[in-house]
């Protein structure tokens, strides 16, 4: 019989390593069927999928608040559109007067007679004294009510930082947000002691303080209220940390303040050119009526006077209005 050995000199190395192949396995498969390494292998596992996990809920959780946050928005925004509609009584609140409609149109009734009244006088022209008419009821009042407003929110916004900065050292020291909006009522300057009472006094009424503070923009309409009611609803609906959002809110309406007066001292140079150019024209026309009146009457005695007179008119008022809207900056 011949030497197997001798014919295939490579076998008992190949046995060898097989063997060892076949001990490596079985040792692996006894060690993963032990109590001990099945505990070790699952925390391992845990170990490496809990961050992609609390990543997970972490990210779900503030898809949601970011959900939540723009439906407050989203709501907010449909009640302002609603209450886009200005009413009479609404414009005479946001001048900060206590009149009736009545007391109004009485007001305008005295104006449009009086200024009818003075133009037919001193022209003895019954059209000038139409034009004093309706100039008296449906202009005069409107330009009333609008300065009164424009000062009263210029007053408004001065002293809402203050106010704010008020609210936020009443929550950090543990007060109540109601109390600390009575703190202000009681303490700070009008126009803005007022509106607050009417916020204090509107929530003892019923409402919430998001649906008072959203009132209060309609009667205050700027863009400070306005951040202040969002962030107060985005609170009240959402939670979070009111102090922070206030304080941040504070923070941003003096670098509002500061860049409105940075605009103001910059485009004066600009207001002061559009006055003077406005200004000229008529003051010189003064001027020549005083010392020739003859010569400058030929502007409204003949056609080509009136023409050049309309058109002169035309294109100061578009020259002023370019320069008004170079120097309008919207912050």
């Amino acid at each position: 019989m011949p030497d197997l050995s001798a014919l295939m000199p490579g076998l008992p190395v190949a046995t060898g390593l097989a063997g060892i192949a076949i001990a490596l396995v079985t040792y692996a498969g006894v060690l993963a069927l032990l109590p001990g390494e099945r505990r070790a292998t699952k925390r391992l596992k845990t170990i490496s999928v809990t961050p992609a996990a609390s990543l997970a809920r972490g990210g779900a959780s503030g898809a949601n608040r970011r959900d939540q946050v723009a439906k407050t928005l989203g709501e907010i925004e449909a009640k302002a559109k609603g209450a886009a509609k200005v009413t009479l009584e609404l414009k005479i609140a946001r001048a900060g007067l206590d009149w009736s409609k009545r007391t109004y149109w009485t007001f305008a009734g005295v104006a449009s007679f009086v200024i009818g009244l003075f133009l037919f006088i001193l022209t003895d022209s019954p059209f000038a004294a139409l034009a004093g008419v309706f100039a008296g009821a449906f202009g005069l009042p409107p330009l009333l009510l609008r300065r009164m407003r424009l000062r009263r929110v210029a007053k408004f916004n001065k002293e809402l930082p203050n106010a704010v900065d008020v609210v936020v050292r009443g929550i950090k020291t543990g007060i109540p947000v109601g109390d600390c909006f009575r703190m202000v009522s009681r303490e700070a300057e009008e126009p803005l002691r007022g509106e607050f009472r009417t916020i204090v006094e509107t929530q003892a009424l019923g409402l919430s303080l998001g649906e008072a503070v959203a009132r209060l923009h309609e009667r205050v309409p700027t863009a400070e209220v306005n951040f202040f009611s969002i962030v107060i609803n985005i609170q009240q609906q959402s939670g979070g940390n009111l102090s922070e959002a206030l304080s941040n809110l504070s923070r941003v309406l003096r670098d509002r303040a500061k860049m409105r007066g940075k605009i103001q001292a910059m485009s004066m140079e600009a207001k002061a050119s559009a006055s003077i150019i406005a200004a000229l024209p008529f003051g010189v026309a003064g001027i020549t009526s005083l010392t020739s009146p003859d010569y400058i009457s030929m502007l409204w005695t003949t056609d080509a006077g009136k023409i050049a007179l309309v058109g002169s008119a035309i294109w100061m008022t578009i020259g002023v209005l370019v320069i008004k809207k170079m120097i309008a900056f919207e912050i």
